[in-house]
């Protein structure tokens, strides 16, 4: 698995790019510094750009609905970027999961997803 975030230094956008399988230690980094930037901003929003994605091993799986339930309302906005059918499908699997606006991009569309998660 590799797992890697990046704050955007000029508001309230986070940015994580995954490959492999998800794993439980990974939420152990991410949720802290998702609640943190909620913390600051209020509301946050998140492009998650999915590299040869496989899913989540199942304590990832239960620390993700986790996280969905305590920051129902704390997503403005997400982005998945991504170049498979199933990786599309989460997009629409995501909604009720929270407020969030969610629009999905094809991989060869990252920069038009960067632009729409920053944009006002």
């Amino acid at each position: 698995m590799s797992y890697h975030v990046t704050e955007d230094p000029d508001g309230n956008v986070l940015e994580v790019r995954v490959s492999g399988t998800l794993s439980e230690e990974a939420y152990e980094r991410f949720v802290p510094q998702t609640e943190a930037l909620i913390k600051k901003y209020g509301k946050v929003r998140m492009l998650v750009e999915l590299h040869d994605f496989h899913g989540w091993d199942a304590g990832a799986l239960w620390e993700d609905v986790k996280f969905d339930v305590k920051h129902f309302n704390d997503l403005e906005r997400l982005a998945i970027v991504g170049d498979s059918k199933w990786e599309k499908g989460m997009a629409a699997f995501c909604k009720p999961f929270t407020t969030a606006t969610i629009k999905y991009f094809d991989t060869s569309e990252l920069a038009a997803a960067k632009a729409w998660i920053r944009e006002a």
